[in-house]
């Protein structure tokens, strides 16, 4: 049993947006007698716009599915904060939780007490190792695969190539770099769930691109930043940024844009930050994958609330919901930037 925190303590942890009506406990009811609805919680591993289009996506199932009364989290300090909130959503009687995992292997035994006491389900990154019941996501080494695919169009005569994340120690951002190299090395394609992960401090190089380096940031925009900076002035002959999070290409581009180096270096990235489809409009950026995440939330309140009507059939034999990605580049940015935008508006939406 997870040690419950007090009120204050909780209180002083969680940073929390909410949906829906104020819980009125496990007897409340709408509408004279109806059944209760599920309560769900859907909990991030930060603080970003791409958490708000995912939010957009819990909010739209709300709506449509009806049933559920829905909590979002944002956890602004990683992963001490995210563990008080799943403890004190325990507290409160959640009886659905998704979760993105911060740590998978650290957190693991964690994960599997909150397990117990409530149904869980990871989304974004996995922690395959823990009890959860279903992991709503992307196949993040094929969709890294697809954006060494973008690195190639972007530099078709090869060269160097350096990858800029948050960190590495989310699943999601391991598989997604393992892709990229190995697409750009031109190696098998591994199998999700069995991929074999290269050191990060080694020179990779292949017969046209040589990938010199992974740098992180921990999330510290400042750090991101400046990890791209340092890159431009020590590597020269740098012909291609890769960023992992949704934050790195945007900052990989201001240093670009400061340094003069504007279309010279190109930038190929993840996610939809608004900087990063403009520089790909104003053909200063190759793409980028979207895991459009809206699905993300959708999918999950969809699946937390079949679960808990005693619907299981909902959970494939691999325990794997593939929401799928997006590649986007100059000739579908139009369209899927309307989408996003669409998507954004709802998330910023106060009920």
């Amino acid at each position: 049993m997870i040690k419950k925190l007090t009120m204050m303590a909780a209180a002083a942890a969680v940073f929390a947006a909410g949906c829906g009506k104020p819980s009125d406990g496990d007897g409340a009811t709408e509408g004279g007698g109806a059944k209760p609805k599920h309560k769900i919680a859907y909990v991030t591993n930060g603080i970003d716009p791409f958490w708000d289009l995912c939010a957009a996506g819990v909010k739209q199932a709300e709506n449509e599915l009806g049933g559920v009364e829905c909590e979002i989290h944002f956890p602004p300090k990683g992963l001490a904060d995210q563990k008080s909130i799943l403890e004190t959503l325990l507290t409160k009687g959640i009886k659905g939780i998704a979760v993105s995992p911060i740590d998978a292997d650290g957190q693991t035994k964690f994960l599997n007490e909150v397990a117990s006491e409530t149904v869980l389900i990871t989304h974004d990154a996995d922690a395959p190792k823990s009890n959860r019941q279903v992991y709503v996501g992307t196949d993040n080494y094929k969709a890294g695969r697809a954006l060494g695919q973008l690195v190639k169009e972007a530099i078709p005569d090869g060269g160097e190539v350096m990858i800029f994340v948050g960190r590495l120690e989310q699943l999601n951002a391991r598989q997604r770099r393992q892709g990229v190299i190995d697409e750009l090395l031109d190696r098998p394609h591994q199998v999700l769930g069995q991929v074999k992960f290269d050191e990060v401090a080694k020179v990779f190089k292949g017969d046209k691109y040589t990938v010199l380096d992974t740098r992180t940031d921990n999330f510290v925009m400042d750090t991101a930043k400046s990890n791209a900076e340092d890159a431009i002035t020590k590597h020269k002959d740098l012909a291609c940024m890769v960023g992992l999070f949704a934050y790195n290409p945007p900052r990989c581009l201001a240093a670009i844009r400061e340094a003069g180096k504007l279309g010279q270096i190109k930038v190929c990235g993840f996610d939809e930050d608004d900087d990063l489809l403009q520089a790909i409009k104003d053909g200063h950026a190759q793409g980028t994958i979207s895991q459009q995440p809206w699905k993300y939330g959708y999918n999950s309140v969809k699946v937390l609330k079949a679960i808990l009507d005693g619907d299981t059939s909902v959970i494939p034999a691999n325990k794997f919901i593939d929401v799928g990605f997006k590649v986007v580049t100059s000739k579908n940015i139009e369209a899927f930037w309307s989408e996003k935008r669409k998507m954004a508006a709802l998330g910023a939406k106060k009920d």
